[in-house]
């Protein structure tokens, strides 16, 4: 197979694309696990744009990216053709220098001066570990990539097979499940094998009987609750294993699924009936009969570990590396996340906006390292306990905010401002000179005013910069007299 002058290998196209089918991610809507990944990526490598993309026989889909921009491209004109191609990282330094891309609309079109991408492997049917996409980035200057950076890449690319080997896994255990009745029926040594799949995978199957409310589950549904293997609990007593406030939930999306036979599917925290904290993920379709839904069939798996990775990647992509707290892309968020609470619930929420004096004059005279010590006392500052769970955030050089919604704290803002004033003056050493860094807190509240992140921050803005000059009225006032 030829296509414009790129050598496509028969027997490998077809392996890989059944390695691809087996995955059902093409056309699929973004996922926040893929998300954090290619924010590390881009992170790490210092690119504006990182991708993950899986190449399809003539078109490549975008499974996450950084920045806006289509979700689908040709094959041929695409970089990651190639990565694909000859199954190894491909790194162009200066695309306008490799006569391969130069033409490419990649290229001419859209600027792309750089690109580095590794391939995503996953198993063909016959267990050949195939290349499926990439975990790529680029950006619009010619660079020179940093070995350590590609080996970033590389361990990066190591992840993402992870994620998408645990979907296959899931989704393959689903199918056995859904099947397996009839397969054990037919014959008993599939019994051993669907067990086998079970615990390799950390899944166990289930049947939930609609008429009188009974459970079924496999042995190792038993295990992964914490139970020794015997008859099934009432659906009630299974309910106790999620946290108390997450039952309600559980329970609606069940009653849902039956209601209208559709696929139930549900991810939460779990205890087990020995207190161990764990994360599972309950999916299951409708087995419907004469046009009634009869029961439900699913799986039930152990995703701690998924999970465990899943949030290290976006605490690694959401957090500010100087100070440990939260950076502006994961404040916009949670921001945003605040005000639809409060506008649903009625709840109150403020915003405080802060700003460091000082600390230009302690960069130039006792150096960087002890600015970076005043952005690091200042972030451990905002985590500190009394701050209730606020989410703090260096939205900026000198510049932090604080998410305010405890109701404890709301209910005195001034004692929360002067608290703030307070614990934000910082001393730092450098050569026997001892320098006070201090910040200026702007806090303001939201309301129906409020139509976006923009207008509450803007309120709090105008509100900081007042206490700004009133500090440096107040400080001349001190100087005259």
């Amino acid at each position: 197979m030829t296509r414009t002058g790129t050598t496509y290998d028969r027997a490998v196209e077809s392996g890989r694309a059944a390695a691809l089918q087996a995955l059902a991610l093409l056309g699929t809507e973004t996922e926040k696990e893929f998300d954090a990944l290619v924010a590390l990526a881009a992170e790490l490598l210092g690119c504006p744009t990182a991708l993950l993309n899986l190449v399809g026989e003539d078109r490549l889909f975008v499974k996450a990216r950084t920045t806006p921009g289509a979700m689908s491209f040709e094959r041929d004109t695409a970089f990651c053709d190639r990565t694909v191609v000859d199954d190894r990282m491909t790194v162009i330094d200066d695309t306008l220098a490799d006569e391969r891309f130069r033409e490419s609309p990649f290229v001419t079109d859209a600027g792309v001066r750089f690109y580095a991408g590794a391939p995503l492997h996953v198993p063909d049917p016959d267990g050949i570990r195939r290349a499926v996409g990439t975990l790529c980035v680029v950006d619009d200057r010619p660079r020179h990539a940093d070995p350590r950076e590609l080996a970033a890449l590389a361990h990066l690319a190591t992840l993402a097979e992870a994620l998408l080997d645990a979907r296959r896994t899931a989704l393959k255990a689903i199918h056995i499940a859904t099947t397996g009745e009839e397969l054990v029926t037919r014959l008993g040594r599939q019994d051993h094998i669907f067990r086998q799949a079970e615990q390799i995978a950390a899944i166990g199957s289930w049947r939930l009987s609609i008429v009188d409310q009974t459970l079924e589950w496999s042995d190792n549904v038993y295990r992964i609750h914490g139970l020794p293997v015997g008859d099934g609990p009432q659906l009630d007593d299974a309910l106790r294993f999620y946290p108390q406030h997450i039952r309600p939930t559980v329970q609606t999306s069940l009653d849902k699924s039956i209601a209208r036979g559709q696929p139930f599917g549900i991810e939460s925290d779990f205890v087990t009936a020995d207190g161990r904290l764990r994360r599972v993920r309950a999916m299951a379709d409708p087995e419907i009969v004469d046009g009634r839904v009869v029961a439900m069939v699913g799986v039930f798996q152990d995703v701690t570990d998924r999970y465990a990775l899943e949030q290290q990647l976006r605490r690694s992509a959401d957090t500010d590396a100087l100070t440990g707290i939260a950076n502006r892309a994961a404040f916009d968020r949670e921001l945003q996340a605040a005000m639809e609470r409060a506008r649903r619930d009625g709840t109150r929420l403020h915003l405080a906006l802060i700003d460091l004096d000082g600390f230009k004059a302690i960069n130039d005279t006792l150096g960087h390292g002890a600015g970076d010590d005043v952005l690091r006392l200042t972030g451990a500052a905002l985590a500190e306990p009394w701050l209730m769970g606020s989410i703090a955030a260096r939205i900026g050089g000198d510049e932090f905010a604080v998410i305010v919604e405890h109701p404890a704290l709301a209910a005195d803002i001034d004692g929360l401002r002067d608290r703030l004033e307070s614990v934000l003056r910082v001393p730092v050493e450098a050569n026997g000179v001892v320098m006070t860094s201090a910040g200026s807190v702007g806090i303001a509240a939201f309301d129906d005013d409020c139509h976006s992140l923009r207008d509450l921050a803007r309120r709090a803005d105008t509100i900081l910069y007042s206490a700004k000059r009133a500090r440096v009225g107040t400080r001349n006032m001190r100087r005259a007299a």
